[in-house]
């Protein structure tokens, strides 16, 4: 079984991921786990009953934590490092996808605008990523 994280502020959002995600055609099962910023998403991923991420999806734009913050505070913590995060968010500035991909985020998607493109692009992701 596979743990996809997204941390992202607008629950419609969460909610069009987790869809797609549950069409993907997979011999992996996959476990979804979401957060509302990057505060809540730490506050669940020390917590011991959840299961570690095998990669983390992260909006920018957030109340109390953003993506910004949150990409540079994982990748500080030895138990967190190594998992892949990959910014998904709206904007496509260039100084955003540069800075987040300075601060080792795995990959920038810019959010697909329908149901349909967000599937493709994450079946193709989580193949290259987790092989699944």
């Amino acid at each position: 079984m596979k743990t996809i994280f997204l941390i992202d502020d607008d629950a419609d959002d969460r909610e069009i991921f987790q869809e797609a995600l549950s069409v993907i055609e997979s011999d992996t099962s996959i476990n979804f786990q979401e957060a509302e910023n990057g505060a809540d998403a730490f506050v669940k991923l020390n917590d011991p009953d959840t299961q570690k991420p095998d990669v983390i999806f992260v909006d920018l734009n957030m109340p109390k934590m953003d993506g910004k913050e949150f990409l540079m505070e994982i990748k500080k913590q030895p138990s967190f490092k190594d998992i892949p995060v990959i910014i998904y968010s709206t904007s496509a500035n260039k100084s955003d996808i540069d800075f987040t991909l300075q601060h080792h985020a795995e990959k920038f998607m810019t959010k697909p605008h329908s149901i349909f493109d967000l599937k493709k692009e994450l079946e193709s992701t989580l193949r290259q990523l987790l092989g699944i």
